[in-house]
């Protein structure tokens, strides 16, 4: 699995838990840079949906395991 590399605070894996508390810095004044709350919200819903991929999948590898063990009776 490749892992995001940077200098910065996004340095290292960034999971779940990281992805709901990252908190992006501030542009200096007089520079632009993006809206706080627009970074938090989106920082949210892709932690919100990587949770459910998340579960999406174990729950097929949980399905998966029954039918195997299934089809060997």
């Amino acid at each position: 699995m490749a892992v995001y590399r940077s200098r910065d605070a996004l340095a290292g894996p960034l999971g779940l838990d990281r992805l709901a508390a990252l908190a992006l810095p501030f542009t200096r004044v007089g520079r632009r840079g993006y809206r706080p709350a627009g970074v938090d919200a989106l920082l949210h819903r892709l932690a919100h949906e990587l949770r459910e991929r998340i579960r999406e999948r174990d729950r097929a590898l949980v399905e998966n395991q029954r039918i195997k063990d299934a089809l060997h009776i």
